[in-house]
């Protein structure tokens, strides 16, 4: 399915109800809108089927950012962060759905957080799973020296500032992101906009908004791996640091790594559906701190 937003146009699917049965009435369930990771060479298709095992609590919307799988792609010089997060804002008034939870992995993270932080009172919760506010090039190095040794993190260090690297040391960059990584079939089939992820790169090594993150106000699950070498533990933790009082939480998934829910499904899931019933519930079972 299609949007127009802003003059672009966006790619979404849809899984789930968002009103059920309940007794003689109708029952409203929260929508989970996924934000997916990047720049240019990954779209929703990442999270199928996975994320099909949230319908049990909510609706969940598929959205491809613009500049990314089947939305418009434009001038990719003119992508930026800033619009994806307020897109978000346009995409969920445009489509009636109110006060959403909206999920962003990796380069997501970073794009829900400003959205959060752009448009307060809008989320009735966001989780950032693997994500960051800052980008920190020594703190990847040493998740990838931590979890990969020296070579790997020497190969991640040239690949992500930007320098020549062969599709096989690329591949051993991937993947040391975790147990459990999209498979090579998966990936062909997502669209690559090669244009963007070289300028968008350029803006993620630019990239940060710490300072924003004061403006956010509603429930935020920071959700990380153990063994994450992109966005490691720190930067998770910086993330909630950030956030206002009250409104954090921080959940560490043992012997996990990027793609979280891969490598350690039993343990990621129960969290994220807590957060999600806790929403929709409007209290929460566990406390809410700032770590």
């Amino acid at each position: 399915m299609q949007i127009d937003v802003d003059g672009i146009t966006l790619w979404f699917d849809v899984d789930g109800s968002a009103l059920v049965p309940d007794g003689d009435q109708l029952r409203q369930r929260p929508t989970v809108v996924l934000v997916h990771g990047g720049p240019g060479s990954f779209d929703h298709s990442y999270f199928k089927p996975d994320f099909s095992r949230l319908t049990e609590h909510a609706q969940v919307v598929y959205l491809d950012l613009r500049g990314h799988g089947r939305s418009t792609w434009g001038d990719a010089a003119e992508w930026t962060f800033e619009a994806c997060a307020d897109d978000i804002r346009t995409f969920c008034d445009g489509l009636g759905i109110e006060k959403p939870i909206v999920f962003g992995h990796s380069m997501g993270g970073p794009i829900v957080l400003l959205y959060g932080a752009r448009h307060p009172g809008q989320a009735s919760g966001l989780v950032v799973q693997s994500g960051f506010a800052r980008w920190d090039p020594a703190r990847l190095v040493e998740g990838y020296r931590r979890v990969a040794g020296y070579e790997v993190a020497e190969l991640a260090k040239r690949s992500y500032a930007g320098a020549d690297v062969t599709d096989e040391e690329s591949d051993r960059v991937f993947a040391a992101f975790g147990h459990h990584v999209p498979s090579e079939e998966r990936r062909a089939q997502t669209p690559v906009n090669v244009a963007l992820n070289t300028h968008g790169m350029d803006l993620v090594r630019r990239l940060d908004i710490v300072d924003q993150l004061s403006n956010i106000d509603c429930p935020t699950l920071v959700c990380v791996g153990e063994l994450d070498p992109v966005t490691p533990i720190a930067a998770a933790e910086e993330v909630v640091h950030a956030l206002p009082d009250g409104i954090g939480q921080l959940e560490i998934i043992a012997d996990a790594g990027h793609f979280t829910w891969l490598d350690a499904p039993d343990h990621y899931w129960p969290g994220v559906i807590e957060f999600v019933n806790g929403i929709a519930g409007g209290q929460y079972r566990r406390p809410w701190t700032t770590g």
